[in-house]
């Protein structure tokens, strides 16, 4: 980037010292994300972390020439600070610090011996210090895996029988310990499945696998994954934060804070985001709504945004919740098996679903499959009724396996739509096995919503997957599967769409749209600079578009 330095000289006596408070961009493309179609300025200036001007760049040289430094873009594109609808900025670091278990082309684990390799490797070059004890590894997945099937304790007990093992699955709902962590943890023969969650036990047996689903798992992998003292804590934030900055996010979600929340708010009350960062709290902590952090205004970069719940699980990892069997049942399930609830009984999800009416908290709600779906629509009639639901903004999350028909009644309720579209890429052959071609075809119907009038979003789940915001583009552009195969052509958004749905759709879905999304005057100086421009290439390189620079409020918050 070429800058010109301020010429206090040409100021006049009464003129504010602006220096680097002002600066002015001109040079390339600049994308506003204002409109139905795509809009662009020569030139924006930003003062102070506010967007002050967009315009022709005669009008911004002959207004704010000598008063602010200037950047030119050379033929690089400005579009506003990305919005990831819904990830888990907690999860990011530890992403980032453990081990990469994931397939290519994010990683290099495609058998089980390459999962055994890259955990000693990892174990080898950082110790267990890094991880509380344990050796842990993020991102393995047995859909792609060429065996097909989930690591065991028994592969595990191949990296240490010594050392507790625990590896998480690529849906954040699984994960698979290793003797060692299974003692650790005090899961045995004796110990009863939770509710909403299942121990997978070996073969004619009640000897656990290692392999932990659901409520059986998630407690674990957030107790074991968390780091509890503040040094090790703050630096598994700040890898996270890193990477967030590195991939153009200027706001973040925690999509699912439990007592992680306490790290987050202390975080930030330190000083240390530089991003801001939303959460929404599991329902299972909704002391913490009570609490200073729950606003419609960010405190140092952190508030509490809303409510979350969570109905069912994972469609890759086969525990959504479907009114459908799967075609091919996982590992100790019998033909018929259609996935679980987490919460089974539908007057408990009521009364969650009504606390966050009668508070007026707004409400995301996890539901991958379409029986989790009716689920949420039951309490969602009832609360309505006795609430009124006038600009809730209630938010369905995922929404993988919702039927067709189903659209209605998002659009019924004023329900958003984030779905998650990188499934194409990531399990859509997977799904041609587990659900069948044609359902196959429908999963994440992002384009069928938007066209009923729906308000949608797309989302990268991270650290379900990197969170890489030019892979939510191109997935949810092109819909193509690991082999190469469209994943319902009528779902695709045009690349406009895309970018929409992680800036203006995304801030619109958090109650922020009058403040970031779209680069207009009056609104923060919230932007990324790209090395190429999303709208004029071939979508199917829309992946291969760099990150140039993150600006956070005016401030560069990273550089490439």
């Amino acid at each position: 980037m070429v800058s010109c330095k301020t010429d206090d000289k040409k100021e006049s006596a009464n003129a504010p010292a602006y220096k680097l408070n002002q600066t002015i961009y001109y040079g390339g493309d600049i994308l506003t994300m204002e409109g139905d179609e795509p809009t662009y300025a020569e030139a924006l200036v930003q003062r102070e972390g506010k967007i002050v001007f967009v315009g022709s760049k005669a009008d911004a040289l002959k207004k704010y020439e000598g008063k602010a430094e200037q950047i030119d873009l050379q033929g690089n594109t400005l579009v506003p600070g990305f919005f990831d609808a819904h990830a888990h900025f907690y999860g990011f670091g530890a992403q980032a610090v453990t081990a990469n278990l994931l397939a290519s082309p994010d990683g290099k684990c495609n058998t089980i011996p390459d999962i055994i390799a890259e955990l000693k490797d990892w174990y080898a070059k950082n110790g267990t210090d890094k991880a509380q004890g344990w050796i842990i590894g993020m991102g393995f997945d047995d859909a792609v895996l060429e065996e097909k099937r989930f690591p065991t304790k028994a592969d595990l007990d191949e990296v240490s029988t010594d050392l507790p093992v625990m590896i998480v699955h690529i849906s954040g709902h699984f994960c698979v310990v290793n003797s060692k962590g299974l003692e650790k943890i005090g899961i045995n023969a004796s110990t009863p499945n939770p509710e909403g969650g299942v121990i997978r036990r070996m073969p004619g047996s009640k000897e656990p696998n290692g392999v932990l689903e659901e409520l059986a798992a998630i407690p674990i992998m957030i107790k074991n994954i968390s780091p509890v003292e503040p040094e090790l804590a703050d630096y598994y934030m700040d890898e996270g934060q890193k990477m967030a900055a590195r991939f153009g996010y200027t706001t973040a979600v925690e999509g699912r804070a439990m007592t992680n929340h306490e790290q987050l708010a202390d975080y930030a009350k330190r000083g240390k985001l530089y991003i801001d960062v939303a959460s929404l709290i599991d329902y299972a902590f909704a002391s913490y709504m009570d609490t200073e952090w729950r606003s419609s205004r960010y405190k140092d970069n952190y508030r509490i945004a809303g409510f979350k719940l969570t109905l069912d699980g994972s469609p890759q990892g086969r525990t959504a919740w479907r009114t459908t069997p799967y075609l091919l049942p996982p590992d100790g399930q019998k033909q018929g098996y259609a996935g679980y609830p987490v919460i089974p009984e539908d007057e408990e999800v009521q009364k969650i679903v009504d606390s966050a009416f009668v508070n007026n908290w707004q409400l995301s709600v996890h539901c991958n499959g379409d029986a989790a779906a009716d689920q949420l629509f039951r309490a969602l009639n009832k609360a309505s009724i006795k609430y009124g639901n006038k600009d809730r903004r209630t938010s369905l999350i995922h929404g993988q396996l919702i039927r067709m028909d189903q659209l209605d009644s998002l659009k019924k309720y004023e329900v958003i739509g984030s779905f998650f579209p990188m499934h194409t890429f990531y399990w859509g052959d997977w799904y041609d096995q587990i659900i069948g071609p044609e359902k196959a075809q429908q999963i994440s119907p992002i384009k069928s919503a938007l066209n009923k009038g729906l308000h949608v979003t797309s989302h990268t789940d991270a650290p379900v997957a990197l969170p890489n915001l030019m892979m939510i583009l191109w997935t949810t552009a092109n819909r193509v599967s690991r082999s190469g195969k469209v994943m319902g052509p009528d779902e695709r958004l045009s690349v406009y769409e895309a970018l929409k749905s992680i800036t203006i759709w995304g801030a619109y879905q958090f109650f922020e749209e009058n403040e970031k999304g779209s680069l207009k005057e009056g609104k923060l100086a919230d932007m990324v600079i790209l090395d190429k421009n999303p709208l004029k290439v071939d979508p199917m390189t829309l992946k291969d578009i760099l990150v140039l620079e993150t600006i956070k409020e005016g401030k560069t918050v990273f550089k490439y």
